[in-house]
C-alpha cells in the first residue's frame, strides 16, 4: 500500500505546470508502463487514463491522479518522461522556483501578467470545468516524436529511403471562402485556415519545406499543381507531400470560381510519366472534402457504449455535381526509364470521408480545432511517426474518426459520423523518421 501522498512541493511543481503539461504531455502506453513498473499506477487507473478520447484529457487524468500516489510519484514521474524521450518537460519540473519565475517572466513580458484573483479563480475550477476547456483548446501542438537512431537502424533497409534534409516539399492548397457569384452555394468553410496551418506545422516539424497557398480557383489550383510537380529539386529530395482542402463531390474538389478540379488529373500530374524526378519516391496526398450527398447517420451497435454529448457539426458541404476540366496536358518526351514502371506506383492519399459521403465535421465551426481528419492526422503524425509507417498511422486515424460522433442540425437524423479512408499503392513500408539525420 503506498504511503501517504505527495510531497508538498512537489504537489505545488505539478500544479504549477499543469497548464504546460495538459498541452504537451504525451500520454502513451510506455510512458503507463513505466509508472505501473514502479508502483505508481494500478492496471485500472491506466485503463481509465488510456480510456481518455483525447491526449490532453489523458494528460488531465494523470495529473489528476499522481498527487495521491505517494512521495516516489514525482521522482517516478519525471523518470518516465526521461524513457519516453520528454526530457523539456523533466527539466521544466525539475527546474528550481527562482529560474522558473525569472524565465516564467520573460517568457510572459509581452502580455500583462495575470492578476492573483485570476491565477486563484483558475485554480478553483472544477474537474469538470477544466475537461470543457480543454475540448475547446487549440489543435494537439505536442513536438513530433523523435526517431531513435536504433529504430532507423533497424527499419531503414525494408522501408523507403528517408533522409534527405529537407525530407521533401509539401503543396497545401486550402479553399476556406469561396466567390459568392460564381459559386453561390458553397459556403465559406469556416475553420478551414486553422486546418491549413496545423498541416504547416506538423510537415514543417517533420522536415518538409511547406508552401501554403488559399483560395485558389480550378485553374489556379493546376498552375500551382503543375509548377509544383515540375520543380527541378525534387531530385535532391526523398518524398513529397500534396493537401487538398475544399468543398468536393467524388473525384474532384473545388476551386474558389466553384468549378472542379478532378483527383485523377492530379494524381496523374505525379505518375511515374510526368513527374520523373519522384520516381520509385513516395508521394503523399491528403484529401480533406466530401465525395458526394450522402449524410452518414450511423448505425446503432447491439452492444454500444451509452452516447454523450458531441460538438455541432459544420454546415453541410454543397453536393452539387458537375463537369471538372478535365483538359489534357500536352508534355514532351521526358525520357525513359532504364527499367520500365507501372504508370502509377508508390503514392498512398488518406481521404477525408467515404466515397458518396458529405462530411460531418462537429468541431469545423470551432475555429480553434478545425475539421476532425486533420485533427486527427495531426495528432497520430506527431505522437506516432517516430516508430510508425505511415498506412498504420493512417488506420490510427481510420479508428479515432469512427468513434467520433457529431451533431447536424436541419437533417433527418440530427447525429452524424464521418469515416476516413486511405488509398496506397506504397511499395514499402513507409516511414519518415523524424528529427533523426543519419552520420555517413
Amino acid at each position: 500500500m503506498l504511503e501517504c501522498g505527495m510531497l508538498e512541493r512537489d504537489r505545488q511543481t505539478l500544479r504549477r505546470r499543469s497548464a504546460v503539461l495538459c498541452k504537451q504531455l504525451v500520454v502513451d502506453e510506455m510512458l503507463i508502463q513505466s509508472l505501473q513498473a514502479d508502483d505508481i499506477l494500478t492496471e485500472s487507473m491506466a485503463e481509465t487514463i488510456m480510456a481518455e478520447q483525447t491526449s490532453q484529457k489523458r494528460s488531465w487524468r494523470l495529473l489528476l491522479l499522481l498527487p495521491k500516489r505517494g512521495p516516489r510519484a514525482f521522482s517516478s514521474f519525471c523518470a518516465a518522461l526521461q524513457e519516453t524521450e520528454q526530457q523539456h518537460l523533466c527539466d521544466l519540473l525539475t527546474q528550481s522556483p527562482q529560474k522558473d519565475d525569472k524565465e516564467t517572466h520573460v517568457e510572459r513580458s509581452p502580455l500583462p501578467l495575470p492578476t492573483q484573483e485570476g491565477i486563484a479563480a483558475k485554480r478553483a475550477r472544477t474537474h469538470e470545468s477544466m475537461e470543457f476547456s480543454l475540448d475547446a483548446d487549440s489543435p494537439i501542438n505536442t513536438p513530433v516524436l523523435p526517431c531513435t537512431p536504433d529504430f532507423y537502424l533497424s527499419h531503414c533497409q525494408q522501408s523507403y529511403r528517408m533522409n534527405s534534409s529537407p525530407r521533401g516539399f509539401a503543396l497545401v492548397i486550402s479553399n476556406v471562402t469561396f466567390d459568392t457569384c460564381a459559386a453561390a452555394d458553397l459556403d465559406p468553410r469556416k475553420g478551414g485556415e486553422v486546418d491549413d496551418e496545423v498541416l504547416r506545422k506538423v510537415f514543417t516539424e517533420l522536415d518538409y519545406m511547406v508552401a501554403v497557398h488559399r483560395d485558389l480557383t480550378a485553374q489556379g489550383m493546376r498552375s500551382c499543381i503543375e509548377n509544383f510537380c515540375r520543380r527541378p529539386d525534387h531530385r535532391t529530395v526523398d518524398s513529397c507531400v500534396v493537401c487538398l482542402l475544399s468543398h468536393g463531390v467524388e473525384g474532384a474538389v473545388y476551386g474558389t470560381d466553384g468549378e472542379l478540379l478532378q483527383l485523377d488529373w492530379v494524381f496523374e500530374a505525379f505518375d511515374n510519366a510526368h513527374c520523373p524526378l519522384l520516381q520509385n519516391k513516395p508521394k503523399m496526398f491528403f484529401i480533406q472534402a466530401c465525395r458526394g450527398d450522402e449524410m452518414d447517420c450511423g448505425v446503432e451497435q447491439i452492444d454500444g457504449p451509452v452516447r454523450t454529448c458531441s460538438p455541432s457539426c459544420e454546415q453541410r458541404d454543397a453536393g452539387r455535381e458537375g463537369q471538372g476540366d478535365a483538359d489534357s496536358r500536352q508534355r514532351g518526351d521526358l525520357g525513359r526509364p532504364r527499367i520500365k514502371l507501372p504508370q502509377r506506383s508508390d503514392m498512398i492519399c488518406g481521404f477525408a470521408s467515404l466515397k458518396g459521403q458529405r462530411i460531418c465535421t462537429a468541431a469545423m465551426r470551432n475555429t480553434k480545432r478545425g475539421s476532425w481528419f486533420i485533427q486527427e492526422l495531426n495528432t497520430a503524425l506527431r505522437l506516432h511517426a517516430r516508430d510508425t509507417h505511415l498506412a498504420d498511422i493512417l488506420v490510427q486515424v481510420n479508428g479515432r474518426i469512427k468513434e467520433r460522433e457529431g451533431y447536424a442540425p436541419g437533417t433527418a437524423h440530427h447525429r452524424c459520423k464521418e469515416m476516413s479512408e486511405f488509398t496506397s499503392s506504397l511499395c514499402k513500408d513507409l516511414y519518415l523518421f523524424p528529427k533523426y539525420q543519419p552520420q555517413y
